[in-house]
């Protein structure tokens, strides 16, 4: 299995060389004296940086999902290149996060398959502000509560994460997995917040363990912004629409 779209005209994966010395020199700094500003270089560098694949390109973490291995590359080192930002298309296709030398004791970084897919919508691996609320907690909704209800926009759910959630669900007994967005309070234009509601609760799954690895996973593909409502689909009349 390849996880590059580049292997019939290597040039076309180069990468930025400013940004791959700034990588290698930040990757030098001891863990213990990596601060926000290291951080902030880091993510503003990593995505064009020369990266390379590790051996094996793939692997099973200990969270149990799939990350493409990628290590930084050396000052004269032949190599064939990785640039993450040249490479989304596979990448968001396959379904895989990215860990960056793993080779080491410690990785020096993680990025789950919905930090990639938030790099791809937005930009950045991680948005601090956004239209979600930060519900974490199960709803009820009220029938006299109002709320206005959506589909899912292209923004939101893009057609690569449909699949992803979809196989997943459907992997895990969801014979048929349904989203809405949905806008409580939403009277107040400044005030509004949106969830993304899916159409099983916990007594559903009638298996606590099982819907936790439900949900984490959810939370693995999806924008770590993202908040996610589990809901009834007989208590809203209209809106879920399937993935």
């Amino acid at each position: 299995m390849s996880v590059t779209n580049n292997e019939n005209n290597p040039e076309v994966g180069l990468g930025d060389l400013e940004k791959t010395v700034i990588l290698n020199s930040l990757l030098e700094v001891p863990f213990e004296e990596r601060n926000e500003k290291w951080v902030e270089r880091f993510l503003q560098s990593i995505d064009q940086a020369n990266l390379k694949l590790g051996s094996p390109e793939v692997v099973i973490a200990s969270d149990g999902f799939p990350y493409i291995q990628l290590q930084n590359v050396k000052t004269d080192e032949s190599f064939q290149a990785f640039v993450i930002n040249k490479q989304l298309p596979a990448i968001l296709t396959q379904g895989f996060g990215i860990v960056i030398n793993a080779q080491n004791e410690r990785p020096d970084w993680i990025f789950t398959y919905g930090d990639i897919v938030n790099y791809e919508l937005n930009d950045t691996f991680y948005s601090e502000e956004s239209i979600f609320s930060n519900n974490k907690e199960q709803i009820v909704i009220q029938p006299d509560e109002q709320i206005l209800v959506g589909a899912p926009s292209d923004s939101i759910l893009p057609k690569y994460v449909k699949n992803q959630l979809r196989e997943f669900l459907k992997h895990a007994g969801i014979e048929t997995p349904k989203a809405m967005m949905i806008a409580r309070n939403y009277e107040n234009e400044q005030d509004v917040k949106q969830d993304l509601v899916f159409n099983f609760t916990p007594p559903q799954i009638a298996d606590e363990k099982k819907f936790e690895i439900i949900s984490n996973t959810i939370g693995w593909l999806l924008p770590r912004h993202y908040s996610v409502l589990f809901v009834d689909e007989n208590a809203v009349e209209k809106g879920f629409i399937e993935i």
